[in-house]
């Protein structure tokens, strides 16, 4: 006899199961941070042509793809709001994944444009305009600081919104190197200090960009959460009475904040027949949520005979 349970353990329903952190965040203050950047970003285009700064030109991409992050952030908010319907049995919490994805990428992408430009400009620099780009660095670092404060508002456990605060985050210190190469290009007329900011900002894009990939591939793959020890999860459930095996054990993270659980436990013969089966499955979800806060599980429960079927069914 085998029992195939899923459900959300104990008093954790509302928090995890019911309600995604994404479905939960705030899209007022997204709207308002994606006016503000668009505004910007023309003015600062409008310049970098005048002035021939690369680094405002960079800085003016960089917030094209900002504009992009909070945007697709903002779609994927709207979807992951949606309930589950049909074959979409979780919903379309994984939006907020596959926009965290696309945030990463384009910075990276963004980050290896500019990265050919600065070394060009290196080898040849152009004369540079030193003190419009001081005057718009100096509010673009206004501009991201506001927008800065506005996304974090949103909810920054979604890795969805944290793509898009990464986003605003280096261009904001993007701004800073901009603000400091106008400075010397004004006192020493040293024009490579534009080039070398610009790599400044590439630096900063590739650090923000590759965690911001690795976790959405991550989640994508299905991999177990890295701050879930799998080895540890085993150890806590055959310290339920009655356990004696636990195999097919698997976890992974539907949507960020939501991990689940699958596995196979194996427990002594008699619990199918003095129906002790059912409190050991309450038992297994309260341990996976206390120890773990996992607040998804799908336990199925096995006699210990079952084993032999097992090894059967594997050599066909």
């Amino acid at each position: 006899m085998q029992h195939d349970h899923a459900h959300d353990a104990p008093g954790r329903q509302g928090r995890d199961h019911g309600v995604t952190v994404t479905a939960g965040t705030r899209r007022g203050p997204l709207w308002g941070a994606l006016a503000l950047l668009l505004a910007f970003m023309l003015t600062e285009v409008l310049v970098a042509l005048a002035t021939g700064s690369l680094a405002l030109l960079s800085d003016a991409g960089h917030m094209l793809t900002d504009a992009a992050s909070i945007a697709i952030a903002l779609w994927a908010a709207g979807l992951a709001a949606r309930p589950p319907k049909g074959p979409m049995t979780f919903g379309w919490r994984r939006a907020e994944i596959l926009s965290a994805m696309v945030n990463g990428v384009s910075l990276l992408v963004v980050a290896a444009i500019v990265l050919v430009e600065a070394i060009r400009r290196l080898v040849s620099p152009p004369e540079v305009d030193a003190v419009p780009v001081i005057v718009v660095a100096l509010a673009g670092m206004v501009v991201n600081v506001v927008d800065v404060r506005l996304i974090a508002a949103a909810n920054r456990t979604s890795l969805n919104v944290e793509g898009a605060y990464q986003h605003i985050l280096t261009d904001l210190f993007g701004f800073i190197g901009t603000l400091v190469a106008g400075i010397v290009i004004r006192l020493t007329d040293w024009t490579r200090a534009d080039a070398i900011a610009s790599l400044v900002v590439v630096a900063l894009m590739v650090r923000a960009g590759v965690p911001i990939t690795v976790k959405a591939v991550r989640v994508l793959m299905e991999a177990a959460p890295a701050d879930l020890d799998l080895d540890r999860v085993r150890e806590h459930l055959l310290e339920v009475d009655h356990v004696q095996a636990a195999h097919d054990l698997h976890a992974w993270t539907v949507t960020s904040g939501v991990t689940a659980v699958s596995a196979h436990v194996v427990v002594a013969d008699e619990c199918f027949t003095n129906s002790h089966a059912n409190r050991i499955l309450d038992q297994l979800d309260e341990c996976l949520a206390e120890h773990f806060d996992i607040g998804h599980s799908t336990i199925q429960l096995e006699p210990a005979r079952h084993r032999e079927h097992e090894r059967n069914s594997s050599q066909l």
